[in-house]
C-alpha cells in the first residue's frame, strides 16, 4: 500500500510528473509547468511513470497524455494511478479522444489538444494549493 505522507523538496516546488511519450509536446509541457515554478519529473512510458511513481513519494500531480502507443487505454491507467495513488492529482490531455464521451477518474481534469496554456497551468496551479 502506498503511504500517503509526500514529504516536499527543500525548495517547496510542487512536483507534477508528466507523462507524453512525443519528446516536443513533452518539452513543451515540462517548460511550461517549470516556468510558472512546478517541479516535474518526466516519464516516456506509463511503464517508466509507474517506477517513478513506486519510488518518488513527492508527486503531487500526474499530467498525462491519453493518447498512448501500443494500444495502451491511458483512462484505465489513470483510473490505476487514482486507485493505488489516491492523493495524487490528475490532468489529462489527448487529441484523440473526446473528453465528454470518457469516465475520468475522480477529482481529474481534461483538456483537448491542443491545450490552452492557461487553462492547464490555471487546473495544476488549483491541485497544487488544494492538498
Amino acid at each position: 500500500m502506498a503511504s500517503s505522507f509526500r514529504p516536499r523538496p527543500v525548495d517547496n516546488k510542487p512536483i507534477v510528473l508528466v507523462i507524453e511519450d512525443e519528446p516536443v509536446l513533452r518539452i513543451d509541457i515540462v517548460d511550461m509547468l517549470e516556468d510558472d515554478g512546478f517541479g516535474v519529473v518526466e516519464a516516456t512510458s506509463v511503464e517508466n511513470a509507474i517506477a517513478i511513481l513506486e519510488t518518488r513519494l513527492d508527486i503531487r500531480i500526474v499530467y498525462m497524455d491519453l493518447d498512448m502507443p501500443r494500444g495502451v487505454d491511458g483512462v484505465k491507467i489513470a483510473a490505476a494511478i487514482r486507485d493505488r495513488w489516491p492523493p495524487i492529482e490528475i490532468v489529462l490531455t489527448a487529441s484523440r479522444v473526446d473528453g465528454a464521451r470518457i469516465q475520468l477518474p475522480v477529482r481529474a481534469k481534461f483538456f483537448a489538444k491542443p491545450i490552452d496554456p492557461i487553462q492547464v497551468i490555471s487546473a495544476v496551479r488549483t491541485f497544487a494549493e488544494n492538498p
